[in-house]
């Protein structure tokens, strides 16, 4: 009985599998290939992200408070090279649905040459200009939190090009399926990042200069591990130094046309988001500290939806580069409902454990309820509206729709996020939920304009292979 049961199981399984994520371009065990592995990866990831701010914590609000708002100018700053390297994982993506390994591999290598020639550039203005920067964003922090983001934004900028050469090494993997090794080298990276934190901070109590040298020496033997890979170890992608010394305009032309409105778009994106943290700071340290633990615990919830997020511009940019548009439609539609499924899962298992979890931050208890309604909304909001705010304009881009994608997120972001949110937590006095609030709001406008677009024909139009 036990073995038709489970063989009933099986098929129904299977049955489901073959329904919504099979198709000509790649089949149910092609995708789960792709997408398990960066699945784990994003566990690690987060959940490392999060034990991480907890360890801070053990440094006081002063610490936390700095390295949430140097964060954010952080995101705002790495997320540019990570568009371009994205431009190159569409690239790839599509050149291998296409069948054309040689411009794969010409893709690829160029793609890690202008990353890391945008990280040091990035990296050098920022060190130039870090005490400025800090000024005019967080002038009105109280100084011992300025000291602290002062150390550790020049100690991050030190770590740009570490990071930045890792993720465009694993953005060109992405590209052609190989998930596996991306999976490797992060755990390389992340693991000895925490070790190392464990050492530094809560052993050798060396607070926020332990979190500096943990994070670039961590960066720095990720990216050395990742270049190890593709010089010696990888056959598809055959990287060799001296071919990316030589830059190829008409192949960077191509990965720019993608990554250059994704870049622009995550300099606005994000720089509104480090506007809004401008709000946070004048509401006090405790506001921000509360801002930062929400932040890191709602990050739990997306470990799930954000390797779907990564996985999509795989799977979507190879049956473009196939012009299988009926299985690129078919896999946004189930990824998308596969996403808000998993944050149900996430917030059945973790709301439960929020009074244990919120105990690794050791918080003051005045912010431990208002740490809980942001979660709270957090956990109603993202099944609804974050896989078609996020995972929709993915889809697209890899497709090849980076203007309109770049430009509505854009719009969204200053109209509704950013001025809304200083209407709400600001000027009607709501503080941090009225801020966190104006986000949800501004998700519910990049669903409805994302799935507007995909309901159309213009997001599959541009030929880029």
């Amino acid at each position: 009985m036990k073995s038709i049961k489970y063989h009933k199981i099986r098929s129904k399984t299977v049955h489901f599998l073959n329904k919504y994520f099979t198709g000509a371009s790649i089949d149910y065990r092609g995708m789960i290939d792709i997408i398990f592995p960066l699945f784990v990866d994003q566990a690690f990831l987060i959940l490392m992200s999060f034990l991480n701010t907890a360890m801070i914590s053990s440094a006081g609000v002063a610490a936390v408070s700095a390295v949430s708002m140097v964060d954010s100018l952080n995101i705002f700053l790495v997320n540019v090279f990570i568009a371009v390297a994205t431009g190159g994982t569409v690239m790839v993506a599509q050149y291998k649905g296409s069948g054309n390994m040689k411009m794969v591999s010409k893709t690829a290598t160029q793609a890690i040459t202008a990353v890391t020639l945008f990280s040091i550039l990035i990296s050098a203005v920022v060190i130039t200009f870090h005490s400025q920067t800090l000024q005019l964003l967080f002038g009105r922090a109280e100084q011992a939190v300025f000291q602290n983001a002062r150390l550790y934004l020049i100690g991050s900028c030190i770590s740009y090009p570490f990071i930045a050469i890792f993720q465009a090494v694993c953005g060109s993997l992405r590209g052609v399926g190989e998930t596996k090794p991306c999976l490797k080298l992060s755990l390389i990276m992340n693991l000895s990042n925490t070790g190392l934190n464990v050492l530094f901070i809560i052993i050798f109590q060396m607070g926020v200069l332990g979190l500096v040298i943990s994070t670039i020496s961590a960066r720095c033997l990720g990216m050395a591990a990742s270049l190890i890979y593709i010089i010696k170890y990888n056959e598809t992608i055959q990287f060799q130094v001296e071919k990316a010394l030589k830059l190829d305009v008409s192949i960077l032309k191509k990965v720019m046309f993608i990554g250059l409105p994704f870049a622009a778009e995550q300099l606005f994106f994000n720089g509104g988001k480090l506007l809004t943290q401008t709000f946070i700071v004048q509401l006090g340290t405790l506001a921000m500290t509360a801002y930062a633990i929400g932040n890191s615990y709602a990050l739990l919830f997306q470990i799930g939806p954000n390797a779907l997020s990564i996985a999509i511009v795989t799977i979507v940019g190879q049956c473009i580069g196939q012009r299988n548009i009926t299985d690129a439609r078919k896999f946004i539609k189930s990824l998308n409902g596969l996403s808000s499924l998993l944050f149900v899962c996430s917030a059945v298992i973790l709301l439960p454990l929020f009074p244990i979890l919120i105990e690794l931050f050791s918080p003051p208890k005045a912010i431990v309820g208002t740490v809980f309604v942001l979660i709270v909304l957090s956990a109603i909001a993202q099944p609804l509206l974050w896989s078609l705010s996020f995972l929709m304009p993915s889809a697209l881009r890899a497709a090849g729709d980076s203007a309109f994608t770049s430009i509505a997120s854009l719009l969204s972001m200053w109209l509704l996020r950013v001025v809304l949110g200083y209407l709400l937590g600001i000027t009607f006095h709501f503080g941090i939920i009225g801020v966190w609030v104006a986000m949800i709001i501004e998700w519910a406008a990049r669903s409805i304009i994302f799935t507007m677009r995909f309901k159309g024909e213009k997001w599959y139009a541009y030929k880029l292979v």
